[in-house]
């Protein structure tokens, strides 16, 4: 066992103390962003610009951080390790996938500087030369080789400085950041939430930990062990938008839907403040799921027209500030194109509306994953309103997005445009009337999707497969078969409406009239805000839910879902 997590209790409260009396206390401007000390050999007048900068990172605040780093710089140009602090910015979100070759260019000049500019202490010199490693032959080594020189360096670090809690926060996250997607067991997330829960036990207000363990813990089977890191990060550090959204999260995984609303609320309003317009997409796509997935249309239907809007805007001039970018490409980085992209997506597919989402508007990204998400949705929207031959065409635009992705050599997300690809090829099938066909290819999409998960820069999959061959299924009237499929994606997915009215009509349909009636009332709950007469499918829950507690059968008219109801 590492040194540091058996440390004698005195040692360890002496550490905790200390580190809460040179713990970054709120600047003069008030903000508040968690407690964090990183001991440098850097002139002393400068430590409280470089903690303050070192919370910003651990928020995932990073041009804000580099900001930081750079005043310690000027305070101190001798400071080499404030220089590795931009290099650690640069970089970004550890789980945002491939670097653009601008960042990689612009990271491996600043490792580069810090080198240049050396450090007084050798464990500062090795955290500057485990960063370089990032970007380092990026023209020969891929994205996986690079992160994982990464993670052996900060390893390195970690084990020959067992009392340094940064390079134990710093090294967990590098154990996530290069944890497989398709790895159920999990492995280097509970090796890195290991580390972190004892450090959690020293530094219970450093804004790192809790974050980190958060994603640690960012997989279905592993979020209720976050929820109290969760309900904790955002009143830890309220002045980082990140620390504010990151909570929703976890408030997805186990589907608590006003918690994830309520917290992003707050995040999206934080972020425009300090303009950081990718994070408040962000909040906006999670926020918009969360209100979709509850039927509170109205709200969600807001949030749609300020995307709408802000895609409709001309874009800002040269040299000027625009709060929020035109294009849903340049929205902050992947995470808010991806947003202004999803957005649209998933108000027309939650609602069923499959000839809005046919009619949605493709526009160019940098990121073909982006792309993607329009030409699924148009592909399953066509598809589901019986148009397959504007299906096929729009498949044909995600088979070419995925070869792009391929090219890249981003494996993860040409798998999941490959199960984009499956699903709406299945349903473009079903359109056609070659039922067989149908069924076996969003099965292999299911079964796809099973092997991987989703990524952190998204709530979830704008349709999931499993839902998607459920929904396929009750249309083959094969109701316990989609059954099966609707509580599969309910494990994955605790609470989406589409899956627990899914299992209700499957239940409805083979005759299971407790079971029926034990979906529907959790719809009816989960939707305790919801609008009235929002969508027909919650207004057949409410019915059968009422009907049945008073111990009538419902109606011919009840008993089947409206001729309008997006199944």
């Amino acid at each position: 066992m590492r040194a540091l997590f058996v440390l004698p209790f005195a040692l360890v409260f002496t550490l905790a103390s200390a580190s809460a009396v040179s713990a970054q206390a709120p600047r003069a401007g008030g903000e508040r962003l968690g407690k964090v000390h990183f001991a440098t050999s850097c002139a002393a007048p400068v430590a409280e610009e470089f903690d303050h900068a070192m919370a910003l990172l651990h928020s995932f605040e990073f041009a804000d951080a580099i900001t930081g780093f750079k005043k310690a710089l000027e305070g101190d140009p001798s400071c080499g390790i404030a220089q590795w602090g931009i290099a650690m910015s640069t970089w970004g979100n550890p789980f945002a996938g491939l670097r653009s070759p601008k960042t990689l260019q612009e990271g491996l000049a600043a490792a580069q500087t810090a080198q240049t500019i050396g450090a007084k202490s050798e464990r500062e010199r090795e955290y500057i030369a485990a960063v370089a490693l990032l970007y380092k032959d990026a023209d020969t080594l891929d994205h996986r080789a690079r992160t994982v020189a990464y993670e052996k360096a900060m390893e390195r670090i970690y084990t020959k400085y067992p009392t340094d809690l940064e390079a134990a926060a710093f090294y967990a996250l590098a154990v996530d950041q290069t944890a497989l997607p398709t790895d159920k067991t999990y492995a280097n997330q509970l090796k890195a939430a290991a580390i972190l829960e004892k450090l959690y036990t020293v530094e219970p207000d450093h804004p790192g930990v809790t974050h980190y363990l958060i994603h640690s813990y960012d997989v279905s089977a592993l979020a209720p062990r976050a929820l109290p890191y969760a309900r904790k990060y955002a009143n830890l550090a309220p002045d980082a938008p990140h620390a504010l959204h990151m909570p929703a999260h976890t408030f997805t995984r186990v589907g608590s839907w006003q918690e994830s609303i309520d917290t992003n609320i707050r995040s999206h309003d934080v972020a425009m403040q300090r303009h950081d317009p990718g994070e408040a997409l962000h909040a906006w796509d999670y926020e918009m799921y969360a209100y979709l997935q509850t039927a509170q249309d109205a709200a969600a239907k807001k949030i749609l027209d300020g995307v709408n809007e802000i895609i409709a805007r001309p874009a800002a001039p040269a040299g000027g500030r625009a709060d929020m970018p035109a294009m849903p490409g340049m929205a902050g980085g992947p995470a808010g194109g991806w947003a202004a992209a999803a957005i649209p997506a998933r108000w027309a597919i939650e609602r069923g509306a499959w000839s809005e989402a046919a009619a949605l508007t493709a526009r160019p990204s940098p990121q073909p994953f982006v792309e993607a998400i329009t030409r699924f949705a148009r592909a399953l929207g066509a598809a589901r309103s019986g148009k397959p031959d504007l299906a096929k065409a729009e498949i044909e635009q995600l088979i070419a997005l995925r070869e792009k992705e391929v090219q890249a050599k981003d494996a993860y997300w040409a798998t999941q445009l490959d199960i984009q690809r499956q699903a709406a090829q299945g349903w473009a099938f079903w359109a056609e009337g070659r039922k067989e066909d149908a069924l076996r290819t969003l099965t292999a999409a299911a079964a796809l999707e099973d092997t991987t998960d989703k990524s952190a820069i998204t709530p979830g999959p704008i349709a999931p497969a499993h839902e998607l061959l459920g929904e396929m299924l009750l249309e083959a009237n094969q109701a316990a078969a989609a059954l099966k499929e609707f509580e599969t994606n309910l494990k994955r997915e605790p609470n989406r409406f589409r899956s627990v009215y899914g299992a209700g009509r499957a239940a409805e349909s083979a005759g299971d009239r407790a079971k029926a009636r034990s979906y529907y009332g959790q719809l009816v709950k989960i939707c305790e805000r919801g609008d009235r007469r929002a969508r027909p499918d919650l207004d057949h829950a409410r019915q059968y839910v009422g009907a049945s507690t008073s111990s009538e059968r419902p109606r011919a008219s009840d008993s089947k879902p409206s001729s309008v109801t997006p199944l």
